[in-house]
Order: structure tokens, then sequence, then C-alpha cells
């Protein structure tokens, strides 16, 4: 059920185990990235950039007390991306030689000749100066798969426990670890090694009333993360609590899953004979677990430069923030509130590397400044098309063996700058739901109307938690929504939503990306009633 949203996953070849803990000296990967930079130039490239890229991936898999798959796999491969006479081209190989990258370098100067017969416009790339030899590494303290598969075994089955003893009917839970071990060359002269490491722990828990008939399910609030194996450590200070009467549990940079399997057996259990919403206007108050899936969709995809332009299309639409909007200077994307950054740069997220798969060197710029939009997300042959000279640094392929295009950084929220705690920001509120976790959610084709579920939700009244609600869903535009944007919590409330499967592009790409805010209040928005009506 998990495997097929996991990039990586199904990609690659299995392997022993032991394997994935392998790897490729260096100096081989320069010789066969020189080979294939050098083919590339001999046969008409006026750039070329090579991608010698390992993806190894470990999946366990559970249900209740029963191991249902381990999964190790590896792709090992190379691409090389050129442009020629004008034109980009591109070619892959899983024959890892110099003779294969060479090979894989005239292939693609030739598709980039034959593109040019139908290029209109020349590509113009942004200036990139090489870096030389460097390396970047995720800064983990324990390597996941260096961790024996029985003790993750182990961990997954005592959660499973944890949620059988608090009242589950069923659960099932997984594991995923992601390595990353990229080398980029550049004819801009830059030999990049990097050696990326995620993890995602991930469970779901059901209910089921056999005198009713009826059953509730909750999803695990843990996050996939850009760390080690030292996320699932529990530590005191990385956890969160939700406003008062609410039992919600907030993870930053560990997470205690037996806590969070035992806590969701307890509320799918409320769930059952939560209270159904009545439609209306209230003030939601958003747990960030929950607010990183609205970034994602209402600030994250429509940035994205290429689908401003009109260039993607073909996978989730294009965007209502058109270009004349941003020239304005003027254009309200939210309230005063609203400050939205985009990087590639935080510690512990999906999206932080050195460098992006252009040799462009990751950085943190704002998306969204006291509401007015102010950016959007390039890479390095966009930039000149809005009158700039540099690559935001967000290019990325999910393997060896697919061009890279424009993907979506780290995008988030900032906190608010003055202290407020979640009970504070409650406290504010006279009719209400607070909203944790990700549920279903729809958006249109130029990211504008949307509808957001979640997990659990609260009802809010007169400044105080009162009770679980159910069959909770918000509709708002994206402007509307976001110039509701009434306050948000301060720094140490800050934390991570994230997801493993953004996907974009046609064939379709999987990324991984964070969206990191605190609880944020929004007045005013519209609520549903999601129930189903029957007879």
């Amino acid at each position: 059920m998990f495997l097929p949203s996991i990039p990586g996953f199904g990609l690659g070849n299995s392997v022993d185990p032991a394997q994935l803990l392998d790897q490729v000296d260096t100096a081989v990967k320069k010789r066969m990235a020189d080979a294939a930079l050098n083919a590339a130039k001999s046969a008409g490239a006026s750039y070329a950039d090579v991608r010698i890229g390992r993806y190894l991936n470990q999946g366990i898999f559970t249900r209740e007390k029963q191991v249902q798959n381990i999964a190790n796999t590896e792709s090992y491969g190379i691409g090389v991306r050129v442009i020629s006479n004008g034109t980009w081209g591109f070619a892959a190989t899983n024959d890892v030689t110099e003779a294969g990258a060479a090979k894989a370098a005239q292939t693609a100067v030739g598709i980039a000749k034959a593109n040019s017969k139908v290029q209109k416009e020349k590509v113009q790339l942004a200036p990139q100066k090489g870096y030389g030899e460097v390396s970047w590494k995720t800064p983990i303290q324990q390597n996941a798969f260096e961790v024996p598969i029985a003790q993750k075994v182990e961990l997954l089955l005592a959660a499973n426990a944890k949620a059988l003893d608090n009242g589950a009917s069923f659960v099932n839970s997984a594991l995923f670890q992601v390595n990353e071990q990229k080398y980029f060359a550049s004819t801009d002269g830059s030999y990049i090694d990097q050696d990326v490491h995620r993890i995602y722990p991930t469970f779901g828990v059901t209910v089921v009333d056999r005198a009713s008939g009826k059953f509730r399910s909750r999803q695990s609030l843990s996050s996939p993360m850009g760390l080690g194996y030292e996320y699932l450590t529990p530590k005191a200070a990385d956890k969160v609590a939700g406003p008062a009467g609410s039992d919600i549990t907030g993870y930053k940079m560990s997470y205690d899953m037996l806590e969070d399997a035992a806590a969701a057996a307890k509320q799918a259990k409320l769930k059952i004979n939560a209270k159904s919403v009545v439609p209306g206007k209230y003030d939601l108050v958003l747990d960030p677990h929950h607010l990183g899936l609205t970034i994602h969709e209402s600030v994250g995809h429509p940035l994205e430069l290429d689908r401003v332009l009109g260039y993607e299309a073909n996978y989730a639409g294009t965007s209502f923030a058109t270009l004349d909007k941003w020239k304005s200077g003027k254009f309200q994307y939210g309230s005063k509130q609203v400050n939205i950054v985009a990087d590639k740069l935080q510690p512990g997220s999906l999206g932080a590397v050195g460098y992006d798969d252009e040799g462009v060197k990751t950085k943190q710029w704002d998306l969204i400044k006291e509401g007015i939009l102010v950016n959007y997300e390039k890479i390095r042959d966009q930039a000149g098309m809005v009158g700039q000279n540099e690559s935001d640094g967000c290019c990325y392929s999910q393997s060896w063996q697919d061009v890279q295009f424009q993907r979506m950084p780290n995008v988030s929220l900032q906190p608010g700058k003055d202290k407020l705690s979640v009970d504070e920001l409650v406290k504010g509120v006279d009719k209400g739901i607070y909203i944790a976790g990700n549920g279903s959610f729809s958006i249109d084709q130029q990211r504008y109307n949307f509808q957001f579920g979640g997990q659990v939700f609260y009802a809010i009244e007169k400044g105080k938690i009162t009770g679980m609600l159910e069959d909770v869903a918000y509709q708002a535009n994206t402007q509307e929504f976001w110039n509701s944007c009434a306050a948000t919590c301060d720094a140490s409330d800050y934390r991570f939503a994230g997801f493993f499967n953004d996907g974009k592009g046609q064939p379709a790409q999987s990324s991984a990306v964070s969206h990191g805010s605190a609880t944020t209040r929004f007045n005013g928005v519209n609520v549903i009633n999601t129930a189903r009506k029957i007879g």
C-alpha cells in the first residue's frame, strides 16, 4: 500500500541489505564524469553536466503482529544533459563505466541536435561559477542503514502493540530509509559529491465499533525528515503540546512513535462518537502538521515559475500567480502576518542539500513578504525569462535516469516575532476549530480554489477546546485564505511537515520537500460537513 508513492522504490534492483552500506570511490566517479564531459564537448556541446547517482532504499512493512515485507533496492547509473545548437538533450545509462558515460554523452548531443530543428528560442542559462571539487553530506548522527533490521522491526511491532493495547482494531506501520549518493560535474568546472539521507516512520490505525458498524482511522503525526535514525530516539525537548484539551502532541527533530501510536488509537476511538460539524464560518487554528499540506498546494506549487509561465500544465495545472501580479509589487497574496520563504538549507528538512542538480549552491529567499508576492522559485534556464541573473538552486531529478527540472524547494511560513503560545492563540477564538494532521484535499488547475480536510478536529468555544468534531473540511480560494491569516505562534512552536512523494512532470517524477510553520490562526473560513448521507 505504501510502496508506489515513495520515490526510488520500484526504480531499482533488489539487493542484499549489506550492499546498502557500500560507497563508490569519488576518483572513479570523477573519471566517468570527465569521460562524459569530454565526449560531449567533442561532439559539439556548448554546455554539459553529468549526474552519477546511486539511490538506495529500504522499506520495512508490518501489520499488527506480523512483518509483511522488507524491501532493499539499489538504482545506479549516469545521466548526461547537454546544450547543443542552443537546445537541450539528455541521455542516461546504467553502464557505469567511462565508456558508458561517453556513449551517453554522445547520444545526448545527438538528441539535442535533433531537437534544435524545432526549437524556437535558444536556451539561455543564468551564469554559474564552478566550485571545483567539493562535497556535502546530510548532518546525520546515525546512519539508518547501519541499524540492524531486527531493531527496526522491533520498533514497528512495538508501535503496533501500543495501538492494539489502546483499542485499535487494525494497525499497519512502515519505516522508509533513503540514501542518495549523488555526484555532479559540469563544464562550468564543478565536481560535487553529495550524500543525502532521509527517513520516514509512519503508521495507520483503525478502530471498529462492532455494535454500530462504524469505523474511524488516524494516521501518524510523524513527518519524513532529512535526518538519520536518531529521529526515532524521542527527546522531551522535541515534543510540542497542542492546545489544552486536545491531547495532541507535535514533534520537532525527534519522534516518539510509541506515544503517537497509543494516542492515535485513543483518538480514533473518540472519533466514532464525535459530534458532526455544523457547516458555517469558523476561525481555524491549524497545527503545523496539517498546515504544511495547505502551504504545499496553495503556495509552493503556484509559485513554481514553470507553472506561472505555462510550461508545466500536464501535472495539476498552471498558476493563478501570474507575472503581472508579481510585477505590480502590490499583489496582496496574504495578510501582513504572512511571511513565506523558500530554501534548501534548513537542517532536518527534506529539501536540505548543499547544491542542486544543476550544481547551484543552495540558499534561502523570500516568496511572500508581509503578504506581498515578491518572488518565484526558478532554475538556470528560467532566471533570464523574468529579468534575473541567478538560479534559486531548486533543480532536481528523482533518479539518474530522469532529466532534472524545476522542483519545489522547502516553502515555509515564518513564525511570529512576538511571543505567542498555542493556548494563547486559542484563547482569542470565540467560535473555531483546531485541526491536526493531513486528510483529503482538492485544488483547481490554477491552484486557486481549494478544499482541505484533516486527521483530527476539535471544537473551540469562547477560547477553550470543548470536544472532538468529525466530518470537517474547509473551503476557500488561495488569496482569500491567506488574507484571513490573523496570527502565528512564535518560533518555539515551529516544526516541519513533509512529503516524500511530491509529484510533478510528465512522465511524473517524485521529490521530497518540507514545509515549516508554527500553529497559525485563520479567521472566518468556510467549513463544510463531509458526512456521507445514506438514503
